[in-house]
């Protein structure tokens, strides 16, 4: 049962937010072993909603019975099922990052296979509104809003961030030179005289070390995460707000690193391979070629043309994998973002 449930992991097409009564709107299509759709079926699915991580507190849980169409379309309305745990009225969605949970038996059953866990990336209107007495739309979400502030103290080698969740001052003995960064509420800097480099994450309300590491000038920001380039031992590291964690990768990112989206990419030319790093796997993927100064950013997902083999990559940050056609790009290599 779980070997067929592990295809449900790239079935989910949408989440989309409704009105009131409180609820998050979402379909899918349930897939068996083979790759085809789960037609004309009941099933049961499990939705969680976690807090700050993917691995996080469940903050509300439910069950849901559906019945799939010829195709293995089905629909439903999350905070409207059977509550496993929780009050989805009173889930706070101004604090913190949230993530979706799902689970599925599609025989109907309750033996859940997990089919994966997203980050909700948009704090619907209504539901902050609705979770918040006395307030407008407009307010709550103003009232959400937040700038950390921080600063270098170099003549006594302390940085300080006030973080105001805690409302509080944290300080961190190091010299951040001017390489003190911000993005999201979060801070990075490069104590690069002591082979320092020190992320601050507003979650956990700490200072996160990365220590024997030089980042010189190629420290680079994308929504509350960060990365740097230690060219001289030939490393990249990526930091994770979610995880609060610095994560290495072996290799030269010269002047390729590029983020977007809190992804982050680089060419190791010397040697032929192209790197991507993914904020929701908290991984490093790699694929041979030679991207020069091809390599391109959109909504999180990145691309180059390796005209000198004939082969043109494309990063896919849903998937987290590298997929390849074989063409020439002549023409230089374009990206078009979109909004949905």
């Amino acid at each position: 049962m779980k070997k067929l449930l592990l295809f449900s992991a790239f079935i989910v097409s949408f989440l989309s937010f409704s009105q009131v009564p409180q609820g998050i709107s979402y379909q899918a299509i349930a897939l068996n072993s083979s790759g085809n759709p789960v037609a004309s079926s009941n099933i049961r699915v499990k939705l969680s909603i976690l807090d700050q991580t993917a691995n996080g507190t469940v903050l509300y849980s439910e069950t849901q019975q559906k019945t799939t169409t010829a195709q293995g379309l089905f629909n439903l309305i999350i905070g409207q099922g059977t509550v496993v745990s929780g009050t989805f009225n009173t889930i706070n969605w101004g604090t913190n990052s949230k993530f979706l949970k799902v689970e599925m038996d599609v025989t109907g059953g309750t033996n859940y296979a997990n089919v994966g866990t997203t980050q909700l990336l948009s704090v619907p209107y209504a539901l902050m509104a609705g979770g918040i007495s006395g307030s407008s739309a407009n307010e709550s979400i103003e009232n959400n809003q937040f700038s950390n502030f921080a600063f270098a103290d170099n003549s006594n080698g302390v940085v300080y961030a006030f973080n105001l969740n805690t409302n509080t001052w944290i300080p961190v003995n190091a010299y951040a030179d001017d390489t003190l960064v911000g993005s999201n509420g979060n801070f990075a800097f490069a104590d690069n005289s002591n082979g320092k480099v020190y992320a601050f994450n507003n979650n956990s309300g700490t200072w996160i070390l990365q220590n024997n590491a030089f980042a010189g000038n190629t420290l680079v920001t994308s929504n509350g995460n960060f990365a740097f380039a230690d060219n001289g031992n030939g490393k990249v590291y990526a930091f994770n707000k979610n995880t609060g964690t610095w994560v290495l990768q072996n290799g030269f990112a010269d002047d390729t690193l590029v983020s977007s989206s809190g992804n982050f990419a680089f060419a190791d030319n010397s040697n032929g391979k192209v790197y991507a790093y993914n904020k929701n796997t908290g991984t490093w993927s790699f694929v041979n070629g030679f991207a020069g100064t091809s390599l391109i950013t959109s909504n999180g997902s990145f691309a180059f043309a390796d005209n000198s083999n004939g082969k043109v990559y494309v990063y896919n940050k849903n998937t987290g994998t590298w997929i390849l056609q074989n063409a020439f790009a002549d023409t230089t290599l374009i990206a078009a973002p979109s909004n949905k």
